[in-house]
């Protein structure tokens, strides 16, 4: 795939780029579960139109069924769910009582709050998502139910899913409480994470490990932080993972100063780390852990930090902080009116409004025959014109390709399955492969039409395989025109505001590391650290994308992917300062000479790149020691 990549344009490539792992059996399980079951129970008992929305219900909480802890699952699941049923709410009675001009203006600025809303964050995405996508089909899709039961039965869909996921155990997860599995796994792997970056002191593999290091931080905060009903860990086993957690923070500490230092560290540097790993998975006690050498001040860190470490898994532990600070209502609507805010919120509106006109056209010109199933169309485009699922490019043909597969396949399946049982279990047959098909957007597409057009069918109207190539491909024209429209914003707006989000937070750090009597505040210079690389690999995560666009979108970013390379390495470099000033309290001219060039480099690549620098945020030029 390498040599392909370096072989066709980066948005192509993009497209026949596909994630790898293991197959995630339990989700592969709860798949199978959820909207068959649901949809069987439906048949059986005559309300037919019940199952077919608690179904859909299900099949949408299951894209965002991912690797986890229960207590994440519960947000991850349960926002998008209960957007959904406001959407389905809005839509139904919307499609009832209004004409079609009306309910076009009305969708339209629906996608335009859902658009705004979904630069807050991935959860805040797929509430955005399901809210709109509810919207359409709640509008267009003849049920026979109000619309307040709709949303109760597609609410009842999702949390059938949620109930699945929080009471069913993971395969092979037989050490210690169950119900913290996905919290283990993920404290397990900052661990491994922090082993691998020690290994690779030294060599061409380090920046690609640290980076690593900062994807299993986030995961396992993620993890432990979920939605609780108390402010605190409340159970014993909860309470000595959050201390687990807290222990590798010095550890990634130690470990990033000294892949900045550069030098190889001993081979049974990387032990501990490794037996602090398997204790985490498997709930006991770590035994007598390698010391490393205390030659250098980054590894008296390191063996500073197995020591806390040990001691915390022997005896248990009272820090249960996450060091994460939750964000403010201000900071919350900041985002959702600034930049990235207004340019998503614009093209979603856009793009959904336009959806909802052309297939509102198409529907009272009786394209469509004598059945209404219009909502296809604008539902489309809004899974198009999301930037999580990749470049827009990538979007449009995994979509087109996906949904041709889909109608492909079914039409054989239509042919052969006798119904409404065969139907009924290709339902669960698809369930099932939602978790594995997320890898690839044109596999996700292809088996979510299939599930889909499967439910539509059981539903009582005839197939629509091919109609729904039809109105695919009208959506990919409207979001490819919509996406390359070169007066809606800023271009590059997410971009750009995730950049100025981490450089702010480099910023933060960076003055609270080098301001004299605060090296004593740990946990708060650690809860900085984090948010300092989290807002890194979150605008990382944007340029990459936005530089895998069309060249036509991909030149409005330009210049970003320096910058934030720039910021890693002022990061990294802060990282090694607070580790040589605990250790002496003095910082040595090579960290002064560096942090300084740093800042040079860091002015010039944001001038370049037109990023602005707002007054009263210029970062600070540290004294030598």
């Amino acid at each position: 795939m390498s040599r392909l990549s370096a072989a066709v344009p980066p948005w192509l490539a993009h497209a026949l780029r596909a994630q790898r792992g293991p197959v995630p059996w339990s989700a592969v399980v709860r798949g199978a579960l959820a909207a068959g079951p649901l949809l069987l129970v439906a048949v059986l008992s005559g309300r037919t139109s019940v199952g077919v929305v608690a179904a859909l219900g299900a099949m949408l909480a299951g894209i965002n069924d991912r690797p986890g802890s229960r207590r994440a699952a519960v947000r991850r699941l349960g926002v998008p769910a209960l957007a959904g049923a406001g959407g389905l709410l809005v839509g139904s009675y919307a499609g009832q009582h209004v004409g079609a001009v009306t309910l076009t203006l009305l969708l339209t600025v629906l996608g335009l709050l859902a658009g705004a809303v979904s630069a807050v964050g991935p959860v805040a995405s797929g509430a955005g998502t399901q809210l709109l996508v509810a919207a359409a089909i709640g509008a267009g899709m003849p049920l026979p139910e109000p619309g307040w039961q709709r949303a109760l039965f597609f609410v009842g869909g999702a949390g059938w899913l949620l109930v699945l996921r929080l009471a069913l155990p993971t395969p092979g997860a037989i050490a210690g409480d169950y119900r913290f599995d996905g919290e283990r796994d993920a404290v397990g792997g900052v661990y491994d994470a922090v082993a691998a970056l020690l290994e690779a002191v030294g060599g061409s593999d380090a920046p690609g490990r640290r980076v690593a290091l900062t994807a299993a931080l986030d995961h396992a905060q993620d993890a432990l932080g979920g939605p609780r009903l108390r402010p605190y860990a409340s159970s014993a086993a909860e309470r000595r993972l959050h201390a687990q957690y807290a222990a590798a923070l010095p550890l990634a500490e130690a470990a990033t100063a000294l892949a900045w230092a550069g030098e190889a560290v001993p081979a049974r540097a990387v032990e501990g780390p490794r037996r602090l790993a398997v204790a985490v998975r498997t709930s006991t006690h770590t035994g007598p852990l390698p010391a490393p050498a205390r030659s250098a001040p980054a590894l008296r860190a390191l063996d500073d930090a197995l020591l806390h470490a040990a001691d915390t898994f022997d005896r248990g532990g009272d820090d249960s902080a996450l060091h994460t600070r939750r964000r403010t209502a201000t900071s919350l609507a900041r985002t959702v009116l600034g930049s990235a805010g207004r340019e998503y919120g614009l093209r979603v509106a856009l793009c959904f409004g336009a959806g909802v006109a052309v297939a509102q056209a198409l529907h009272h010109a009786r394209w469509y025959g004598s059945h209404a199933h219009w909502y296809w169309l604008p539902a489309t485009a809004v899974f198009l014109v999301k930037p999580d699922l990749g470049p827009l490019a990538s979007r449009v043909i995994c979509r087109a390709a996906g949904t041709v597969l889909g109608a492909v396949l079914f039409a054989g399946f239509a042919a052969l399955l006798p119904r409404p049982a065969g139907l009924v279990a290709l339902v669960a047959l698809c369930g099932a492969l939602i978790p594995v098909a997320t890898r690839h957007f044109a596999a996700q597409t292809a088996v979510v039409t299939v599930l889909v057009l499967s439910l539509v069918m059981v539903g009582g109207e005839p197939g629509a395989s091919w109609s729904r190539i039809g109105e695919t491909l009208l959506a990919c024209a409207i979001v490819l025109l919509v996406g390359h429209l070169p007066a809606l914003g800023q271009r590059g707006g997410g971009v750009r505001a995730r950049l100025t989000h981490a450089a702010e937070a480099a910023h933060v750090y960076l003055a609270h590391v080098l301001d004299d009597g605060t090296t004593d505040d740990r946990a708060g210079r650690w809860t900085l650290r984090r948010e300092a690389y989290r807002a890194l690999a979150e605008a990382r995560a944007s340029i990459d994308l936005a530089a895998a666009e069309l060249p036509a979108l991909a030149r409005h970013a330009e210049g970003t992917d320096e910058v934030a390379a720039t910021l890693e390495r002022l990061v990294d470099t802060t990282t090694a300062c607070a580790v040589q000033l605990d250790d002496n309290g003095r910082l040595t001219p090579e960290h002064t000479e560096r942090i300084t060039a740093l800042l040079d480099e860091l002015a010039e690549g944001r001038e370049r790149a037109g990023l602005v620098v707002k007054e009263g945020q210029a970062l600070p030029v540290p004294l030598a020691g």
